[in-house]
């Protein structure tokens, strides 16, 4: 079933994800859920605050980078069959040089900034199986886990750029939190849900 994501703009997105367990609602159809909406959105990341629910749970496909003719057989592979969810997720360390990618989110459509991300993390997981993981990721999908996991967080990607950029996007997110933007998802707006 395909989910409404939440806009910028609902305290969800704010809250710390509580750790969740394997007796956790009907998470195998959350989980399916979610692999469905992020889908339908083209988005490679969602977590579960995005729909609504403040738990640890987000997942990553990163297959949409593995069409990108500019790479390698290897690199084209890795990112093609890059699939997994992140259950109680905890990054380790994170590592390596800082570089920037013009990230965007499917919870803020139409805006994208230069974040600054380490390029290599460990991250200790939990798998839909509930069979514990730690992991060193690198490249793009340490980026798209270390922008999920920020989720899981309170924490955005916009909370990460320039005071000057995030002053001269204010209106495009308070156009956002209203609901005054159209996209070709389902979204939830708080403002509306108020009303």
């Amino acid at each position: 079933m395909i989910l409404p994501i939440i806009a910028y703009g609902d305290p969800v997105l704010r809250k710390v994800g509580i750790d969740i367990n394997n007796e956790y609602p009907n998470l195998k159809e959350l989980i399916e859920d979610m692999k469905e909406s992020m889908g339908n959105a083209r988005g490679v990341g969602l977590a579960a605050p995005q729909i609504g629910k403040a738990i640890r749970l987000f997942i990553v496909d990163t297959s949409p980078f593995g069409d990108d003719e500019d790479l390698d057989d290897k690199e084209r592979e890795y990112l093609g069959s890059f699939k997994k969810v992140f259950i109680n997720a905890q990054i380790l360390k994170e590592e390596g040089d800082e570089w920037a990618f013009n990230e965007g989110c499917l919870s803020i459509p139409h805006i994208t900034e230069d974040v600054f991300r380490k390029e290599k993390i460990t991250i200790e997981y939990l798998d839909e199986n509930f069979e514990k993981h730690i992991e060193v990721v690198d490249g793009m999908p340490a980026r798209v886990i270390q922008h999920e996991y920020d989720h899981i967080e309170g924490v955005l990607f916009i909370d990460k750029i320039a005071s000057l950029t995030r002053r001269l996007i204010k209106k495009k997110l308070e156009n956002i939190s209203k609901g005054l933007v159209s996209t070709d998802y389902k979204m939830k707006f708080y403002a509306l849900k108020k009303k």
